[in-house]
């Protein structure tokens, strides 16, 4: 793994929300933190409700991670546009990642409960 990036288990229990729903819910998250940005909560799939999500056309690269697809989610108030992303086939030194999601905390609420 990159020098730089660190991936361990989440403490406690952790929530998305978004538009007034939860999203999901979970004690198997996961935290990455990459050099000196803020840590990232990663939830398992099988921890969120996948219905309220749909993929985007949209994909970026990380030379550490891999390849990330993004997803909208479909909220009561509205769609919010590419707000989770994932790494479907996660570079070998980030492979925890797998079956992941991850948020933009400026379009939903993560949060530790």
């Amino acid at each position: 793994m990159a020098d730089h990036i660190k991936i361990r288990p989440a403490t406690g229990t952790w929530v998305v929300r978004a538009g007034g729903a939860v999203l999901g819910e979970s004690t198997n998250a996961l935290e990455l933190v990459e050099g000196d940005y803020p840590p990232v909560i990663y939830f398992p799939r099988a921890d969120l409700a996948m219905a309220f999500f749909e993929p985007t056309d949209l994909l970026t690269t990380c030379p550490y991670k891999g390849k990330a697809s993004y997803y909208t989610i479909v909220a009561k108030s509205g769609p919010i546009a590419n707000a989770a992303w994932s790494y479907e086939s996660p570079n070998e030194d980030v492979a925890a990642l797998k079956d992941h999601l991850a948020f933009y905390t400026n379009k939903v609420a993560v949060e530790q409960v």
